[in-house]
């Protein structure tokens, strides 16, 4: 339960520095982040697969790269959702999912 918990503050910060070093990205305060990482975290075990279900075919023929399109959908979904969450563009969005998952990556194995 611990380490659930420690992996969810992670994730918050995670957000809130990427938003920092990305321009197109704003996160109003660190509650924010984690409220995004929280909604980030259930749209991805939620409508995620299901969404590459149906874009199986897209998926194969790109040889995996519709997933960073997939993966921008679900941030721009969370920008709405979110209030004091936003993304400007859907190009900052593929950038965001993509730094948010390396930076998210190094702190989970620096805290292991």
């Amino acid at each position: 339960m611990l380490k659930n918990i420690i992996k969810f503050i992670v994730n918050g910060f995670a957000v809130y520095a990427t938003a920092y070093l990305l321009s197109g990205v704003t996160v109003s305060s660190f509650k924010v982040a984690l409220i995004v990482a929280l909604v980030l975290a259930a749209l991805n075990i939620l409508v995620k697969p299901i969404l590459l279900i149906l874009s199986l075919p897209v998926t194969i023929i790109t040889l995996g790269l519709f997933t960073f399109v997939i993966d921008a959908l679900m941030v721009i979904i969370v920008s709405k959702i979110v209030p004091g969450f936003s993304v400007d563009s859907f190009l900052t969005a593929i950038v965001f999912s993509i730094v948010l998952t390396i930076i998210s990556y190094i702190l989970h194995k620096l805290i292991d």
